[in-house]
């Protein structure tokens, strides 16, 4: 493959619920005519956004040209888990036009891009441009995820951590490796909110990166594809916390799989959610969850105490109806706590 024939991929990539899977589903189904491949990288073994993006039945992006990498944060793990991914999409037929990456919440994008430079890789493939989805009204309010407390807590009782904590720390890389940010969840801003959302973004691009406002994801792909920047080149110039490192490990985090029996309410289970988010210090949830009596499956999503559920499809005849959830919080998160309150 020659580089004028190189795949172009574009990373998307941004903290916790801060909706890069609406923003995917909506360049999926407004491809207009491009085939698409998607690599999507959950932090926990319970593909949620991979499910979600599955069940669309798009067919710009068919079932088989979405690849799921479960194993870990995909710029911890991009030797075992990435390389062999791209491997299983650059040999569909037909072959693909684009190929879009979402990397798990807690993902550096730097470490990912810098795989482009391989020469198994850069033979074939091209980084067209990273995208940073940011939360607009947590931003707004001054976090970079819904409940900053408990880290503000952990910060002031530690006298071994630095100037930045951890998250904050992510968050910033992702912003500092953009070539584009989205500010999403616009249409919960207003006019102040919005000056001060995007004054935090503008404190962390430095660079002339374009800021675009987002409502439900919607963003014309045009926008997000076709970018052409080559970011693999340019790289190097992006600096972030991390620069000094030769590894990292997220180890400011904690996750786990819960099984539930089937519930009867789903508001009981999300006023459960919201407890367990604010007594255990529970950053993100998602799963699926069977409901008694109802015939299609309840996908359930809380970052912080903000809870969202609705039926995304139907139980297929012989899947086996089962609740799980994926918790994410920080290093320490009360995992018997959290257990407690939902199973009660």
């Amino acid at each position: 493959m020659t580089a004028v024939d190189r795949i172009p991929c574009t990373v998307i990539t941004g903290f916790l619920g801060a909706g890069k899977t609406t923003l995917i589903r909506n360049v999926l189904e407004n491809s207009r005519g491009k085939r698409l491949a998607l690599i999507v990288n959950e932090f926990g073994d319970v593909g949620v956004d991979g499910e979600i993006l599955r069940s669309c039945g798009i067919e710009s992006c068919p079932e088989e040209n979405i690849v799921e990498l479960a194993n870990g944060c995909i710029c911890c793990t991009v030797a075992d888990d990435f390389v062999p991914a791209l491997d299983q999409i650059l040999a569909r037929e037909p072959k693909v036009d684009h190929i879009l990456i979402e990397t798990s919440g807690l993902a550096l994008p730097k470490p990912l891009v810098q795989a482009f430079q391989w020469p198994a890789v850069r033979s074939r493939v091209t980084v067209d441009g990273v995208v940073a989805v940011v939360d607009g009204p947590a931003l707004a309010e001054g976090r970079v995820a819904s409940d900053m407390e408990a880290l503000a807590g952990q910060r002031s009782a530690d006298a071994s951590i630095d100037h930045e904590d951890p998250v904050e720390e992510v968050f910033e890389d992702q912003v500092a490796c953009a070539d584009l940010v989205i500010l999403s969840k616009s249409d919960l801003l207003d006019d102040g909110a919005a000056a001060r959302a995007r004054s935090v973004v503008d404190e962390h691009v430095g660079r002339a990166v374009k800021v675009v406002s987002s409502a439900h994801g919607k963003v014309d792909p045009s926008v997000l594809l076709g970018l052409g920047l080559a970011v693999e080149d340019d790289i190097e110039n992006r600096k972030t916390h991390h620069d000094d490192e030769l590894d990292h490990e997220h180890d400011d985090f904690d996750s786990f799989v819960l099984e539930l029996p089937a519930v009867k309410d789903p508001d009981e289970l999300a006023k459960k959610v919201t407890q367990a988010a604010e007594a255990a210090n529970v950053l993100r949830l998602k799963g699926f969850v069977d409901v008694e009596g109802k015939p299609m499956r309840l996908l359930v999503q809380a970052v912080g105490p903000r809870v969202s559920h609705y039926y995304d499809r139907p139980w297929q005849p012989g899947e086996h109806r089962r609740s799980r959830l994926v918790v994410i919080g920080l290093k320490g998160l009360d995992r018997g706590a959290v257990e407690r309150i939902l199973e009660a």
